[in-house]
């Protein structure tokens, strides 16, 4: 059997030229970092803690620089930058034991590293900064829950101001703001998950909780009030609502399924059907209502 190529099946995709040199130069970055990281630890016994400073400062500087001075390479070594910050507050915190929480050098890291990620105006710097970010929301939760991985009713303050940080993480990344940091979908798409992830766990943790906690209801609100805010055209991405429409599915079936198991006289079978049939409907009508925005907005940041 003979088959033949059609034209658009044998024509480079359009923006190849554009995207390949990119993602080859952001994976070097990553390789040559790697390839630093390794030499570092093969010879880390031989250096000195000037020597080890010395080394790590003078790479985070020297990649600084190429990203002032080469802008065709501005991103892979802006990374490298980043990362590099982050190694030599590891390593400061490990030689010198301040006492600091963690969450505070992830904070410190991703202070210093905003003006390089404003510099760059690439994803490849704002996509890693956003988990630096959440990280340091993260472990600053935990470590005013008492170190502990808790959901209770008397830490509702804590995990709403972790919320909202989170929120405004995402809405700093946003559209609106685009034309100042030079963020893209990537970095948006990459926050927003994180955030919904946040919120999931902390609204579910509320709901098992011996008695439902005010996290569960919370979760509710700012989860629907995000889905109606993607619902329009300005703030439309189909990426970032399908991720909001999953998480809200999940709460509200983990809510049914509590309310049914909590009633210890019905039906198992019953309620387990009643569950699976709810589940597969609101996911039917989420991937529906989806699609059909999408037409509405043109197909816009599919």
């Amino acid at each position: 059997m003979n088959f033949q190529l059609g034209h658009d099946a044998a024509t480079e995709p359009a923006a190849l030229a554009r995207w390949l040199p990119r993602g080859l130069a952001v994976m070097a970055a990553a390789l040559l970092g790697f390839g630093v990281v390794m030499w570092i630890a093969a010879n880390w016994e031989s250096l000195g803690r000037f020597g080890r400073f010395a080394l790590l400062m003078g790479f985070v500087g020297v990649m600084g620089a190429g990203a002032a001075l080469r802008p065709a390479a501005r991103a892979p070594l802006a990374l490298l930058a980043l990362l590099g910050i982050g190694a030599l507050f590891a390593y400061f915190g490990q030689t010198y034991q301040t006492g600091a929480d963690p969450w505070q050098l992830f904070a410190l890291w991703a202070v210093l590293a905003l003006p390089l990620c404003l510099g760059a105006r690439s994803d490849v710097l704002w996509a890693p900064w956003a988990l630096v970010v959440v990280t340091a929301i993260s472990l600053w939760t935990h470590a005013h829950l008492g170190h502990r991985w808790r959901v209770q009713p008397e830490d509702l303050r804590t995990h709403a101001l972790a919320g909202l940080l989170a929120v405004l993480l995402v809405a700093w990344l946003s559209r609106p703001l685009q034309r100042f940091t030079g963020a893209g979908l990537w970095s948006l798409r990459t926050a927003a998950t994180l955030a919904v992830v946040m919120t999931t766990a902390t609204a579910l943790g509320g709901l098992f909780h011996a008695t439902v906690a005010p996290h569960y209801a919370l979760g509710l609100l700012v989860m629907a009030s995000a889905a109606g805010l993607l619902c329009l055209r300005v703030a439309f991405d189909v990426f970032v609502l399908s991720a909001v429409a999953l998480g809200l599915n999940c709460l509200v079936v983990a809510g049914l399924s509590r309310l049914l198991f909590d009633d210890q006289r019905g039906d198992p079978i019953g309620s387990l059907l009643l569950i699976g049939l709810l589940a597969a409907g609101l996911l039917a009508a989420s991937v529906s209502a989806i699609l059909k925005l999408g037409k509405r907005h043109g197909g816009a940041h599919a």
